[in-house]
C-alpha cells in the first residue's frame, strides 16, 4: 500500500531508469536531485525499471512490483511483464495524483505507453508533463534520424503529445522542442544540482595529482557517440605535452567502444590512454579530485551533472558548446569550443599542459569557490518549485 501525504500535491514520475541504477545517467540523477530537494513540497511516486541499463538481472535486495519507501520518494520497480498497457493502467489508476511527469520522448515503454493510455482516456484527466532530457538537440537527432524523424511525424498525426506541457532545461532545449513542436506550451527549468555537491563543494579537494610535467586528464561519461569519446582520441593525437589519459564509463555501445579502441592504439608514446571501467555515483567526485581536467567534447546535453560534479572539486572541464555551461573562461572555470574548432581543443590542452603546479593549484581552489555560488543559487529551486506549481494549474 503506497503511504499517502495529503498535504501535499503528488507527482507520478514515470522514468526509464532509477537508483540504485547508476548507468543511464542525466535523467535518473535529475529525478533523484529533485526529490532531494523538493520532496518538502511534492509527494513523488517513481515508477522504473527493476533493473540498471543494459543489466538482464534486476537489482538485488529491491522488492519488485510494489510500492516500496526510497529515501523521500516512494517507487515501484516494474519488472518487465509489467510493464505493458495493461500493467501500467492499474499502476497509475490506483495511485492518486495531481500530475503525471514523463521522462524522455523517445522511451517506448515509460513514454509511449503512458501517453497511449491517455490518447484514449483511460488515464484520469490529470495535467501531464513532459521532460525530453536533451533528446531534441540537433546532435541527438542526427542520430538515427529517420527513425526518429518518422517517429515526430507519426505523433503529431495522431496527436499523441496533444494538450501536454513540455519541460525545457534550458532557454537552448527550449529553441530546440519549438523547431520540432512549434506553438507548444514549454517551461523553462535548469536541473538542479545534487545536494552532495552542496554539501561538500566548500570542502578543500585533495588532488593525488603530483607535481611534475604530466597532465592527467579525465573522460567520465557513457561510451555512446553522444559523448563524444572518439572526438577527444583525435584531439589528444594531436598533442605534443605528456598527458595521462583515463576513461571511465560503463561501454553503451560495443560498435563505437572498439572503433574507440583502434584510436587508442594509434596515440603517439606521449599520450598513456587506459579504460578504467565505470564508475560508482558515490565515487565520482573522488574520482574527478584526482584529475587536472575532464574533458568532454558531447555531441549534447541538456544539463550535465557529471561537468557540476567536476567543478565541485574544483577540476577544471574542458567541453564542446553543446552544453547550458557556456562561456566557463569568463568564470574560470575552463573552455567551451565548438567542435568543428578542433585546434583550440588541442591549444587548451597544450596551455594546461604548461601550467604550473602552484597555478593549478590557484585555479582549482577559485573554481570551488565559484561553484559554491553557482550550486547554492535559491532561483534554481525556485524555478523547480514553480515549474510543478503551474503545471498544477494548468
Amino acid at each position: 500500500m503506497i503511504e499517502a501525504d495529503l498535504n501535499k500535491p503528488r507527482i507520478l514520475v514515470f522514468v526509464g531508469y532509477y537508483y540504485p541504477g547508476h548507468k543511464a545517467g542525466g535523467p535518473l540523477r535529475t529525478i533523484l536531485n529533485m526529490v532531494d530537494h523538493l520532496s518538502d513540497k511534492f509527494d513523488f511516486c517513481i515508477v522504473t525499471r527493476d533493473r540498471d541499463l543494459g543489466d538482464a538481472l534486476p537489482y538485488e535486495n529491491v522488492f519488485i512490483n510494489k510500492w516500496v519507501k526510497v529515501g523521500q520518494s516512494q517507487v515501484y520497480y516494474c519488472s518487465p511483464e509489467k510493464q505493458t498497457l495493461s500493467g501500467f493502467s492499474k499502476i497509475i489508476n490506483n495511485t492518486p495524483h495531481d500530475l503525471l511527469y514523463l521522462n524522455s520522448f523517445f522511451d517506448h515503454i515509460f513514454t509511449f505507453k503512458p501517453l497511449i493510455l491517455r490518447l484514449f482516456g483511460v488515464l484520469a484527466d490529470v495535467p501531464t508533463l513532459l521532460a525530453v532530457r536533451g533528446e531534441f538537440s540537433s546532435a541527438a537527432l542526427r542520430l538515427k534520424r529517420f527513425k526518429k524523424m518518422g517517429y515526430i511525424l507519426v505523433s503529431k498525426i495522431f496527436g499523441l503529445y496533444k494538450n501536454l506541457i513540455w519541460h525545457a532545461s534550458s532557454s537552448l532545449e527550449a529553441k530546440d522542442i519549438w523547431k520540432s513542436f512549434s506553438g507548444v506550451n514549454i517551461l523553462v527549468a535548469l536541473d538542479l544540482p545534487s545536494k552532495l555537491n552542496l554539501e561538500l563543494v566548500n570542502e578543500q579537494s585533495q588532488s593525488s595529482n603530483p607535481e611534475s610535467s604530466v597532465l592527467r586528464i579525465v573522460f567520465l561519461s557513457r561510451i555512446s557517440p553522444m559523448k563524444n569519446l572518439d572526438y577527444s582520441l583525435r584531439v589528444l593525437k594531436q598533442v605534443h605535452a605528456e598527458i595521462v589519459f583515463d576513461i571511465y564509463g560503463p561501454i553503451e555501445d560495443l560498435a563505437y567502444w572498439k572503433n574507440c579502441q583502434t584510436l587508442i592504439k594509434a596515440l603517439p608514446r606521449n599520450i598513456k590512454a587506459e579504460y578504467c571501467g565505470p564508475v560508482l555515483p558515490e565515487e565520482v567526485r573522488n574520482v574527478f579530485s584526482r584529475y587536472d581536467l575532464f574533458i568532454l567534447p558531447t555531441r549534447g546535453e541538456n544539463y550535465g551533472h557529471v561537468i557540476a560534479e567536476s567543478l565541485s572539486v574544483g577540476t577544471t572541464v574542458l567541453l564542446s558548446d553543446q552544453t547550458p555551461w557556456r562561456d566557463l573562461s569568463n568564470d574560470k572555470l575552463g573552455w567551451d569550443i565548438a567542435l568543428d574548432e578542433i585546434a583550440r581543443f588541442v591549444d587548451v590542452l597544450e596551455s594546461v599542459a604548461a601550467t604550473s603546479a602552484i597555478a593549478k593549484k590557484e585555479i582549482r581552489d577559485g573554481i570551488i569557490s565559484t561553484m559554491e555560488k553557482k550550486l547554492s543559487d535559491p532561483a534554481l529551486l525556485f524555478a523547480n518549485k514553480q515549474l510543478f506549481y503551474k503545471c498544477l494549474q494548468h
